[in-house]
């Protein structure tokens, strides 16, 4: 049955060549194994969200729950055409989908700025269908926003970002920047994966340039 998933194709497919998926939502955890905040909709009013990509979603979700300020994350699968797509499913490149980390953050705790710094810094933006030795259509980095707004700060946070590796001799960025596309729970045993397995994999690994903001 997996020898499908044993060549990862290197483009995203088209909506007539993805894999169906299924009706049903996978089953999460209804509360947040680190700070025990509700993981599931309808979060509390003045909340805001923010979709981000950046390699294996294990280490990048770590990377957001330890922010304060940040009031609930969870990992799971976006930007692709399969609806409510397995791991399996989304790693055979089958989907379209990329690992992706909802960050649900307070923002008069914490600015958007501040967020996106973390991600820019921690992985490297300009490696196209792959994070370090993680390749496949799944790594891509990727920033899907929720309003206008946000998305006006993600375009200049990646300007200004790209003049700062520009400089220090590192190609284009790559990150997919869009409207937040549907997000698909990950199974339960992806959500907040490095905290019941604290010496699993973590392959977040950024350029080492600094993101001024």
């Amino acid at each position: 049955m997996f020898g499908q998933f044993l060549r990862k194709p290197a483009t995203l497919p088209e909506a007539t060549e993805a894999l169906p998926g299924r009706a049903d939502a996978m089953a999460v955890p209804a509360r947040h194994h680190v700070n025990g905040h509700p993981m599931t909709p309808p979060y509390a009013a003045g909340l805001e969200i923010l979709d981000v990509g950046l390699g294996c979603f294990w280490g990048a979700e770590r990377k957001f729950w330890k922010i304060p300020g940040v009031w609930v994350t969870a990992v799971g699968y976006q930007g692709g055409h399969t609806p409510n797509p397995t791991y399996e499913e989304v790693c055979s490149g089958r989907t379209g989908h990329t690992e992706a980390v909802r960050v649900v953050y307070d923002p008069a705790k914490i600015a958007l700025t501040d967020l996106l710094r973390a991600f820019w810094e921690a992985h490297d933006p300009t490696q196209g269908m792959r994070q370090g030795n993680d390749v496949g259509t799944q790594y891509r980095s990727a920033l899907y926003t929720h309003n206008a707004a946000q998305m006006e700060a993600v375009i200049a946070s990646r300007d200004a970002y790209q003049a700062r590796l520009s400089a220090a001799g590192h190609g284009p960025i790559t990150t997919e920047i869009r409207a937040a596309p549907t997000f698909y729970f990950a199974e339960a045993y992806h959500q907040q994966y490095l905290a019941k397995n604290p010496n699993g994999y973590c392959g977040l690994g950024g350029t080492g340039v600094t993101c001024a903001l």
